[in-house]
């Protein structure tokens, strides 16, 4: 099984500071409480990091 990353945006991206928008754009979510599924790996981690202010995290396991 492997590790995935449930990430639901839940604040604005309007008045962040342009590095935090394009972040958040570059997770794939571009509308408010929008949900994106992605990999647990040290790049994704590092992109919630910077954002996490602005976004919701959930584990969740998937069968391959």
């Amino acid at each position: 099984m492997a590790a995935k990353l449930k990430i639901t945006l839940v604040r604005s991206t309007i008045g962040a500071i342009p590095k935090h928008r394009k972040t958040v754009q570059s997770m794939g979510l571009r509308k408010l409480n929008k949900t994106v599924v992605l990999p647990d790996d040290p790049a994704t981690r590092g992109k919630i990091q910077q954002v996490r202010h602005l976004v919701k995290v959930e584990e969740v396991e998937v069968e391959e």
